[in-house]
């Protein structure tokens, strides 16, 4: 496959074995069983890998598909109002706020306007650009929307947690805790201890589309979930 021909059908389900190793793609699962091929990405110690979700190169149909997903999720919690992350989150934050029947919502940037608070940010990185510590920041004219209100707060991926806790922590620090942390992806469960770590019961909040195993490289070049690669050494 093309690099841009990834994330842009939706499979019937079955359409691909699970359990089994991977060499081009790795395929994830809808809850409806639907699959989508995403691509392997090597990580720089050349053995294991991820399996990549950018969400704003995806056909409108994948967007859409994972946005009433992911709405269908947190209807369990009723959220309120819907925050997005930066930079991809906001695209699927909007989807979902519009799958859940609302007229907007807040988006968090990166970009300081004037009119914008140093005490209304946090520093924040990802795990797609590790080496740019940016701000993350809140426009302080939208705090009335989110007061007192059942907060969702949404990103594409959830990874190494790096982008969740610089949302947790600005929302934190206006006196706001979401009710649910909503995501595509759910990448490994490197986030988890980490999230714990700081907040306590945030790992439990996490409501994700899809979740993709860390990758180890087999001897003949492909790939294979982490896990499976023990069970089998069992």
């Amino acid at each position: 496959m093309q690099p841009h021909d990834f994330w842009q059908d939706l499979h019937p389900p079955a359409s691909f074995p699970g359990g089994a190793s991977h060499s081009g793609f790795f395929p994830a699962t809808l809850p409806d069983g639907r699959q989508i091929k995403l691509p392997i990405r090597p990580l720089s110690d050349g053995r294991h890998a991820l399996a990549s979700l950018i969400i704003n190169q995806a056909s409108f149909a994948v967007q859409d598909a994972l946005a009433k997903a992911l709405a269908e999720r947190l209807r369990q919690v009723d959220p309120e109002i819907v925050v997005g992350l930066p930079t991809l989150g906001l695209t699927l934050a909007s989807a979902v706020a519009r799958e859940l029947g609302h007229s907007r919502f807040v988006a968090l940037g990166t970009s300081r306007k004037f009119w914008y608070l140093d005490d209304l940010s946090v520093p924040m990185s990802s795990i797609t650009t590790p080496d740019q510590i940016k701000r993350l920041y809140i426009d302080p004219r939208m705090l009335p929307l989110l007061e007192g209100r059942r907060i969702a707060l949404i990103d594409d991926v959830i990874s190494s947690g790096s982008s969740m806790l610089a949302g947790l922590r600005l929302l934190s620090s206006c006196g706001l805790a979401p009710m649910v942390l909503g995501v595509a992806m759910i990448q490994t469960e490197r986030w988890r201890p980490r999230l714990q770590e700081e907040f306590a019961s945030a790992s439990s909040k996490v409501a994700g589309v899809f979740s993709t195993p860390l990758l180890v490289k087999t001897p003949d070049g492909d790939w294979i979930a982490e896990e499976e690669q023990r069970s089998s050494a069992d």
